[in-house]
């Protein structure tokens, strides 16, 4: 029997931890849910006869490598920074390690170690990055069988609500990690446009956005991811011209962000000393800073922001609260932290509450010296605020190579994303049975 340890039961493990429990009943595995909440695994496990909840505090280091050693593969989903520790247990216990996060330097670095080893690291296997990645090299892979040369590659993905639960006036809520997107887009997103290089720094970041078209769906607006550059060598594409990822969002989404950041309210570079005893009213006055205008703190932050008061901007931070006499209630917490909890608030998603999330890949590319075209698009609907579809298309490409890998299907050791045709055709195909399935068209 094959001994699966799946460390961390939080939100994003759900859908991930029912299909490697039916999977293990057909494949005689054995999987162990940890977690610092015992109650949590037991609630994940639900009973199933191939399946045991486990506690740990993944911090504990004799712990955590005592519970590896017991294992023939890993999964973690733990935070990010978590990742280290664990693949360097995997690398001296020889066990194979799978995540959904994005690789690290750090952990890229313990590549020729696991190939030493016949280790598989696979990591960026959920949405995005994972869903990108696969669909994405399976299109390029075919062009280029064609003869093809691609000369721009563009790839957008959005964690959104459905239409028919879109009911505020930014018409977003949330469906995965609200810290990440309260943080989204921090630093230089680097991308390459006609053969240059392209910088934006974050703070023109949100006023720098294009407006794409989703077929079926309409105009939404796009703002760059923070590299791009990146995927230029792991795609294969450098001929590419043009390369660029980007995050998708509803039209007025992006210059509304765009006033969070210029007041400041995105920053977590530092706390707000006894930011509990003040009101988001008070927070706004303080971050107008020396002001020489009169009149409300609504006017003038309306005149920082260079709009009008009654514009749709304002409008959108009129109906967060931000100008309201109510008690922040977080203490010495940073603008960031602030803004995440009243966004918790106004943004969540209610029971029945559907989120939807829309991938696309645009491939412009010549062969026998035609121009074309491939857009290749995927929407998908979660059926209520716990059966999402964020945490459908994250947990179930995990799940299948997991199974994949417990199975001996999986070849390619070392340090990777499942850029390669042993991953992500088997992969791709077993989601169209789930319903995942791209819609192309091509020019």
């Amino acid at each position: 029997m094959k001994n699966l340890l799946v460390i961390g039961a939080g939100r994003s493990a759900t859908v991930f931890i029912s299909y490697i429990l039916d999977q293990a009943r057909e494949n005689n595995f054995m999987v162990t849910v940890a977690d610092a909440d015992i109650e949590l695994a037991k609630k994940k496990i639900n009973n199933h006869p191939n399946g045991r909840p486990t506690w740990l505090d993944a911090s504990k280091h004799n712990d955590r490598k005592d519970l590896i050693q017991r294992h023939d593969v890993v999964v973690s989903l733990l935070p990010p920074q978590m990742h280290l520790e664990v693949a360097q247990d995997c690398i001296v216990l020889g066990k194979h390690m799978v995540t959904a996060s994005y690789v690290s330097k750090q952990v890229f670095r313990l590549g020729d170690e696991a190939r030493q080893r016949a280790l598989v690291f696979m990591n960026e296997l959920g949405l995005d990055p994972g869903i990108d990645h696969m669909s994405a090299m399976q299109r390029i892979h075919q062009i280029q069988k064609q003869g093809g040369n691609i000369t721009a590659f563009y790839s957008y993905t959005g964690g959104l609500v459905a239409p028919e639960n879109d009911n505020n006036p930014w018409h977003y809520k949330f469906s995965w990690n609200p810290r990440n997107v309260v943080l989204a887009g921090q630093g230089t997103a680097q991308f390459l446009e006609d053969n240059k290089l392209k910088y934006i720094p974050y703070r023109r970041l949100f006023r720098q956005y294009r407006v794409v078209d989703i077929p079926g769906m309409g105009p939404y607006e796009v703002y760059a991811n923070r590299d791009s550059l990146l995927y230029r060598e792991a795609y294969g594409l450098q001929k590419a011209k043009t390369l660029f990822r980007g995050t998708i969002r509803h039209k007025g989404f992006c210059d509304a962000w765009n006033a969070l950041v210029r007041i400041g309210l995105t920053d977590a570079t530092f706390p707000i000393v006894d930011s509990d005893k003040l009101t988001y009213h008070d927070l706004m006055e303080a971050f107008l800073g020396i002001s020489q205008h009169t009149g409300s703190v609504k006017d003038r932050i309306a005149k920082m922001l260079e709009t009008e008061p009654d514009s749709e901007i304002m409008q959108k931070l009129e109906w967060l609260g931000l100008f309201s006499k109510r008690r922040i209630k977080v203490q010495n917490a940073t603008p960031a932290l602030i803004l995440e909890n009243l966004l918790l608030e106004k943004w969540a998603l209610q029971p029945k509450d559907r989120d939807m999330v829309i991938m696309q890949h645009v491939f412009e590319y010549e062969v026998n010296r035609r121009r074309k075209k491939l857009t290749s698009t995927l929407v998908m609907k979660g059926e209520d605020s716990e059966q999402t579809a964020m945490s459908k298309l994250v947990g179930l490409p995990l799940g299948i190579f997991v199974k994949l890998l417990m199975q001996g299907k999986i070849a390619t050791t070392g340090v990777n994303i499942p850029t390669m045709p042993e991953v992500y055709e088997p992969v791709m195909a077993e989601l169209e049975t789930f319903g995942i399935k791209f819609i192309e068209k091509e020019e």
